[in-house]
């Protein structure tokens, strides 16, 4: 089976869902080995079985994505829609309301981070595709306005992304995350370049919008080549992990 990273709070709560890594899969260099993209150049029947063993990992039946933009839309998932449809749709996060045990929505990440939403009440649930253009845009913000639940009860991952050490960036894209950062310190202007802290930026907006259960399962992407993706080390060549959340199912 693929590899896993998980969130105490969201196992705590019942939730089956991970955060992939490399590991596990069966794609051939440089896509090795669980590469879960499929328009990245690696032999399609390999992606098939990675997936299949991401699901039996997760445990789930059926995963719904999207053909992500980097923007901030944000699609709910409705009864009777088909994943394979879905897939072809433009957006940036996935919602799954009043569905039943075994779908999911996963996104799809090599450098950005991933980002999982629960309502521990509801089962309801969202993942989120939030590089630094989606931060910028407060996709967080409008993924839970979709997912309905009060922000105090929804439970938040964080998954493995670049981090600060290795996020480097020009200083106006550094000037518009620091202004959407509630004050957080997220920018090290310390050497020629600034570098960003895109996680405690999305922290800071969670928090400002009253969710207060929120994991970093850790892991950088750029740095630790054997366990992860990443796209800004690696190019054209990088597969791609995913963070996956199964809605815990309707009563």
């Amino acid at each position: 089976m693929v590899d896993l990273l998980q969130s105490a709070r969201l196992s705590r709560h019942g939730f089956a869902h991970g955060f992939s890594t490399r590991g596990g899969g069966v794609s051939a260099a440089p896509f090795d080995a669980a590469n879960l993209a499929r328009n990245v150049g690696d032999a399609p029947e390999a992606v098939v079985e990675n997936h299949r063993r991401l699901a039996a990992a997760v445990g789930y039946e059926r995963l719904f994505e999207l053909s992500q933009v980097h923007g901030a839309h944000v699609r709910v998932v409705g009864a009777g829609e088909s994943p394979e449809a879905l897939r072809g749709e433009e957006g940036d996060a996935l919602v799954l309301r009043a569905h039943a045990a075994g779908d999911a929505v996963g996104v799809r990440v090599a450098d950005c981070i991933p980002l999982l939403l629960a309502d521990p009440i509801s089962g309801d649930v969202a993942a989120v595709h939030a590089g630094w253009r989606g931060v910028e845009a407060r996709i967080a913000e409008a993924a839970l306005v979709a997912l309905g639940a009060p922000p105090e009860r929804v439970v938040a991952a964080i998954g493995p992304h670049i981090r600060l050490g290795q996020f480097e960036v020009g200083p106006e894209v550094a000037d518009a995350l620091e202004a959407v950062a509630h004050g957080a310190a997220c920018v090290d202007r310390a050497g020629p370049r600034p570098h960003v802290d895109l996680a405690s930026i999305l922290v800071a907006q969670l928090r400002a919008l009253g969710v207060r259960e929120i994991d970093d399962v850790g892991g950088c992407t750029y740095a630790e080549r054997a366990r992860f993706f990443s796209f800004r080390r690696d190019g054209a060549v990088s597969g791609r992990q995913m963070g996956v959340i199964a809605a815990r199912g309707v009563a």
